[in-house]
């Protein structure tokens, strides 16, 4: 897959990875079959739709995109942990929030409907890996266990942030606000106050922070509000019947 052309209704990074690396993110509009309110291409197994459309759903990723296996996909708890695939291949759907491969051919998947898909490659091409970060798993650093399970320091390394909510979209409470500027008050820059008590903030921004604070210094992407861009599911939009779209990654041979 070299382009957008390839894959109707899908977004395709825009980013300089090396050539071998291929990445894709579905959206609600994709080659599925689940009913209302889940609007075709549902990808999410726990958000309560049919397991069979889910099921169905995630065969039409595996053939719209030429993959020759399956997607890895992850149960997802808001954590850090990361699921190396490489040693982890035979375990169905590992509890996990990131994780990452050396091997080609095996695709990466994270399941979103506001919180940040971050995808990561090596400069060299030899390795991938991808994140699941909402405010509290970025918090307690999943973007970094995500970094060090990668073979290269953090400078030969780029990321690509994919769709979630955007700043204006996503009003916090105090204790948000509090967890981010305990680790880094500088962060101050990515909330605008609201009302008392309450800011909007900047989810992709904090994890560029993060990141590049980490040593990472190509970070792309961006951009997106999942909210108010109906392409893709969107838990506050939504509610408990959201469904979830995916953000992939993988390397061809």
């Amino acid at each position: 897959m070299t382009g957008s052309d390839r894959v109707k209704d899908w977004i395709i990074p825009d980013w300089p990875a090396p050539p071998r690396v291929r990445a894709a993110v579905s959206t609600r509009q994709g080659p599925g079959v689940s009913a209302e309110p889940y609007d075709r291409l549902n990808l999410g197994a726990r958000s309560g739709d049919v397991p069979e459309a889910v099921s169905a759903n995630r065969t039409a990723v595996q053939a719209a995109l030429g993959l020759e296996r399956a997607p890895h996909w992850l149960q997802q708890v808001h954590g850090v942990d990361v699921a190396d695939i490489d040693r982890l291949y035979d375990e169905d759907e590992p509890r996990a929030d990131a994780a990452v491969t050396c091997r080609m051919g095996e695709p990466l998947a994270i399941l979103t409907a506001d919180c940040l898909p971050v995808l990561f490659c090596t400069l060299d091409g030899d390795a991938v890996a991808a994140a699941h970060a909402g405010w509290r798993g970025m918090v307690a650093g999943v973007l970094e266990a995500a970094l060090a399970s990668l073979p290269a320091p953090p400078a030969r390394i780029m990321a690509w942030l994919g769709p979630c909510i955007g700043a204006p979209s996503y009003e916090i409470g105090e204790e948000v606000r509090d967890a981010f500027l305990a680790a880094d008050p500088a962060a101050e820059r990515c909330f605008m106050p609201t009302r008392p008590g309450h800011w909007l903030c900047d989810l992709a921004g904090l994890a560029r922070r993060r990141l590049m604070t980490a040593g990472v210094a190509q970070v792309y992407g961006g951009g997106f509000d999942t909210r108010i861009d109906e392409r893709f599911y969107s838990y506050r939009r939504d509610g408990a019947q959201s469904g979830r779209f995916a953000s992939l990654i993988w390397m061809e041979g």
